[in-house]
């Protein structure tokens, strides 16, 4: 395991956890049914999946490559995805996604922003369709990537 290791278990079952909150059949029996609004997808981008692919930007930058293992990378990049798919579904869309973390910390380091991150990878909300809760103004949509 890497040093990394614990914070990816704490990223993963967070994520399972808020992705379940969507999801009646994944939902445990006491959970407060959850519809999200397009300021829960900030939350969902900024506080889950932005975490988690800056987890790996941190552990591939900086000098030491540090190597994880392949249960790590696994579970790193399905909270990636479980996020995703709630940022998604606070735009009413249902996405399963299965996106690289690789390829999402590539993007991030491009665009600089998650929200740009996000939409360029889940096409959600679509390009010229972005309002300012979803963290930038919509002119700003239309010129990323």
């Amino acid at each position: 395991m890497s040093r990394y290791g614990p914070r990816i278990a704490a990223l993963a079952r967070r994520a399972e956890r808020e992705r379940a909150a969507f999801d009646p059949d994944r939902r445990s029996a006491d959970a407060v049914d959850t519809t999200g609004s397009p300021e829960d997808a900030d939350a969902y981008l900024r506080d889950g999946a932005g975490r988690a692919i800056w987890l790996y930007v941190e552990a591939r930058t900086g000098g030491r490559l540090v190597p994880f293992t392949q249960a790590e990378l696994t579970a790193l990049e399905g909270a990636m995805n479980r996020w995703l798919e709630c940022y998604t579904c606070c735009h009413g869309v249902a996405l399963e996604a299965d996106f690289t973390v690789r390829e999402a910390a590539q993007l991030l380091l491009e665009t600089r922003n998650i929200d740009d991150t996000a939409q360029l990878l889940t096409r959600v909300p679509e390009r010229g369709r972005r309002t300012k809760s979803a963290g930038r103004d919509a002119g700003r949509a239309d010129h990323v990537g």
